[in-house]
């Protein structure tokens, strides 16, 4: 880590439940379908919800609309969220080891982020950007077939539920800025810089 990068939010399961419950606003169901875990990485920790085949949420904790996602998750699944590792975490785990690490970006993690029709399209349209490169709004527009939605893109963009794994981080501004990032530009620039060494060359 380099100096502007904040400390980790917390550094254990304690502190991991005290921040869940501060999220949800109460404390983590005894038992439910969908099963909230946090994942340790250079950039902070973390949260990924998932239920017992895949992964619903993936967010850093400190993302400003993460309660109001949390909501929208509980209302669309009729679930509450208790604590736990179903298989999707755990492979999500091992995944985001080796991207981190500089061996992997491939995740085959199975996912279902809660989202509209367009914004299901354009989160799918992210997957095919690779690790190493990058691509603007206007770029995904079109990918899209819809050359004149390029702020619905950056709004889908915004409103992605799983970070990194679905990599809203890989798309800039037109004239090669960083732009906005719900994780924060700091963390933006840290993972495009880190897919630039280990898997290939990013030009911004």
């Amino acid at each position: 880590m380099t100096d502007d990068i904040p400390a980790p939010l917390f550094d254990d399961d304690a502190g991991f439940r005290q921040a869940l419950t501060c999220l949800l606003g109460g404390e983590p169901a005894a038992e439910a379908e969908l099963q909230a875990h946090w994942i340790a990485t250079p950039v902070g920790p973390l949260l990924a919800i998932a239920d017992a085949t895949r992964l619903r949420l993936l967010e850093f904790f400190d993302r400003g609309i993460l309660p109001a996602e949390l909501i929208k998750l509980r209302t669309k699944t009729g679930s509450a969220i208790s604590l736990g590792s179903p298989p999707p975490t755990d492979l999500l785990s091992t995944e985001l080891h080796a991207y981190f690490l500089g061996r992997s970006a491939s995740f085959t993690t199975p996912l279902a982020p809660v989202g509209t029709l367009f914004e299901q399209r354009a989160w799918k349209a992210l997957l095919d950007v690779p690790a190493g490169e990058t691509r603007s709004y206007g770029e995904q527009a079109r990918a899209l077939d819809q050359p004149t939605a390029t702020r619905a893109v950056a709004r889908a963009n915004g409103a992605n539920p799983i970070a990194l794994v679905i990599p809203c981080h890989r798309i800039i501004g037109a004239d090669g800025s960083l732009t906005g990032y719900g994780g924060g530009l700091w963390r933006k620039r840290w993972l495009l810089d880190h897919e630039r060494r280990a898997f290939g060359q990013v030009l911004i």
